[in-house]
């Protein structure tokens, strides 16, 4: 049908749920108004929900009607998309949501209100049964509604058309009495302001949710593979920097894009940014879905990248996925802009957010690891390393600033730090190492050989002692 047309054909079977209108406010005519909602709309309220399939992918699915009194949310939309989200954690499957409103329906006054955290506690139960919820911002997608239930998607895809905001333009404008600025309350203003994941046409959708619901599939099973042995090439220390550094090394987003059978990028931090120093996403490696936090190098992180991939570690949490980080930095963001923005405050919530996840955690030292801001996105329960990547409390340039006052003393420095993949395994830091340059394959099969050692449930204890005891 129109109203979801991203499902497979036939697919949808529809809650038989009769409505249950009432009238708490005695709203002048708001009686009449549902019956000429229904006549205009063709439908009995303004949320349609049932069960359907995507590219054959089982799910449940609710989607507002913009023709019934502009997609507005009264009581008995709210309870119809509380129990579609419960009848998805019944079932174990994706659930997916299509917003068209305006908001919350004025004729129901504060009870129509309500229906935002009575949505809001409908959707933990979706967390708590580890079921996938996607939100699709369709044109509008404003006030209640957004700023409950569609702003709490693990993954949120807005089609190109929408006006998004917490209050329509319109309101806005009267609320404040200033115009809004061009491109204000767009699916391309949402995008840049790193709340939304993608923005698509609404043509796309569809292509968009099976590559999604691909990723999320169950894992296939597959037989252990035992960890080989490390490889313990040594390595002068500045030729393994300049070697972690060189162009031509296969950046870290590269590695993770290509060892993925299908991969969808996560974007933004939900809090005004989305920082591409770290490219986010859910990924498909040989059969088996996880999180993944890949830092580009040619970036230096900021506190956005950092809380982006906190909410990257929200999400693992919530679906049960492993997480998988690709270490190559030289360091976070020191600029006056990142100060002011917390990048201390940035990296010691990620440090908490990993260690005290319930999640397999394993990292990949691909290229360089440059001091506190690299290692937020290495302390997990498993640390590999590449046999020609480097590893140090401070670059070789700044050491030799520091010591020596002095940062052509660089190379000297580098010897003096034991910066290599040797030195990080010999130190007692790194578990394993993975001979040099990293490939996609390599990584790919490391990647399913140390989630096998981990296991599905983590010794949390355990990880917290190895970084206690240091």
């Amino acid at each position: 049908m129109d109203l979801l047309p991203f499902l497979d054909e036939g697919a949808l079977v529809v809650a038989d749920e009769a409505p249950r209108h009432s009238d708490p406010l005695s709203f002048p005519d708001y009686p009449a108004s549902l019956d000429a909602a229904r006549a205009k709309s063709g439908h009995d309220e303004s949320v349609v929900s049932g069960s359907a399939r995507v590219g054959g992918h089982e799910v449940e699915v609710a989607g507002f009607v913009f023709g019934f009194l502009g997609g507005s949310m009264g009581e008995e939309a709210g309870e119809r998309l509380a129990r579609s989200m419960e009848r998805a954690a019944d079932r174990g499957v994706p659930f997916i949501l299509r917003t068209a409103t305006g908001g919350a329906r004025m004729q129901e006054g504060m009870r129509s209100l309500i229906q935002m955290p009575r949505l809001v506690v409908a959707r933990r139960a979706l967390a708590s049964a580890r079921v996938p919820f996607v939100v699709i911002l369709g044109h509008p997608s404003t006030g209640g509604v957004l700023a409950s239930l569609g702003a709490l998607a693990d993954v949120t895809v807005a089609e190109a058309d929408a006006t998004i905001g917490f209050a329509g333009p319109r309101v806005a404008a009267s609320f404040t009495g200033e115009a809004l600025p061009p491109g204000s309350h767009t699916a391309g203003a949402a995008l840049a302001s790193g709340l939304v994941d993608e923005v698509v046409p609404a043509s796309d959708v569809r292509t968009y949710l099976i590559e999604l619901l691909s990723v999320l599939a169950p894992a296939l099973p597959r037989p252990g593979t035992p960890a080989g042995p490390p490889s313990l090439e040594e390595v002068d220390a500045w030729h393994a920097v300049e070697r972690a550094r060189a162009a031509e090394r296969t950046a870290a987003p590269d590695l993770l894009t290509s060892m993925s059978e299908a991969f969808v990028e996560l974007r933004g931090d939900r809090a005004g940014r989305d920082d591409p120093a770290f490219v986010c996403g859910l990924a498909r490696v040989r059969g088996r879905p996880l999180v993944a936090i890949a830092m580009d190098r040619d970036h230096f992180p900021g506190p956005h990248a950092y809380r982006k991939a906190q909410r990257c570690v929200s999400l693992a949490q919530r679906l049960r996925l492993p997480i998988v980080t690709l270490v190559d930095t030289r360091g976070a963001d020191p600029s006056a802009a990142s100060e002011r923005e917390g990048i201390a405050w940035a990296i010691a919530s990620t440090f908490d957010a990993l260690l005290g996840c319930t999640v397999p955690v394993v990292s990949f030292v691909t290229g360089e690891g440059g001091s506190g801001g690299a290692l937020a996105l290495a302390a997990g329960d498993r640390l590999v390393a590449f046999s020609d990547s480097v590893f140090s409390v401070i670059g070789p340039e700044g050491a030799a600033a520091i010591l020596w006052r002095d940062a052509t003393r660089a190379d000297e420095a580098a010897r003096l730090l034991r910066l290599t993949a040797v030195d990080l395994l010999n130190l007692g830091i790194a578990d394993r190492l993975l001979t040099g340059p990293p490939s996609p394959d390599a990584l790919a099969d490391a990647v399913l050989v140390e989630l096998d050692l981990i296991g599905p449930e983590p010794d949390v204890a355990a990880r917290h002692a190895r970084w206690r005891s240091g």
